[in-house]
């Protein structure tokens, strides 16, 4: 008794010669191929996000997966295939309990005693763009398609932005 498989060709003999009782059947391997997007078929598109009212953690986490392309369904980890995002009002967000006085930003000038510290609401005032950029960096990983990634990142204190030439599409902040 032949196996349909060896007269395939598919098969060796040796593998149906010692099952004279069974017949085997090579079934043809099925090739499932995953998608792994490139820089030449990516589509970036510009999103708008108002920032009036909204807590600036729930903000920053939705607009660092549209940052990294989490959104889409090409979305591929090791390819910058994100949106670029403009936030315009910056300086009217909100955080929760007591972090516009107690939550602290540090940078250091790289001399002895060189540590400097702000509070959210110092900062607030005099840099609300960086208060966003910086929480979103955050969010980000720390390596260099992030550094490229928080390029397309374009924060404004006010309502006005310079980007109405590339036709923002509003982008739903989902809130509980």
């Amino acid at each position: 008794m032949l196996c349909r498989a060896v007269t395939a060709g598919r098969v060796p003999l040796s593998s149906c010669a010692a099952a004279t009782h069974r017949v085997a059947v090579a079934v043809p391997a099925m090739t499932m191929k995953t998608y792994v997007a490139t820089p030449l078929d990516r589509e970036r598109n510009w999103l708008l996000v108002d920032a009036e009212g909204q807590t600036l953690g729930r903000l920053a986490t939705q607009i660092a997966d549209a940052l990294r392309g989490k959104r889409k369904p090409v979305y591929t980890p090791h390819v910058d295939v994100g949106d670029f995002v403009v936030v315009v009002n910056a300086e009217k967000i909100s955080v929760t309990g007591a972090k516009l006085q107690e939550k602290m930003y540090y940078r250091h000038s790289g001399y002895p005693g060189g540590l400097k510290k702000r509070t959210l609401n110092d900062m607030l005032e005099r840099r609300p763009e960086e208060v966003i950029r910086l929480a979103v960096r955050g969010m980000l990983p720390k390596n260099r398609l992030a550094r490229k990634q928080i390029t397309k990142l374009k924060v404004y204190a006010g309502p006005e932005h310079p980007h109405e030439a590339q036709k923002p599409q509003k982008l739903e902040i989902i809130t509980r």
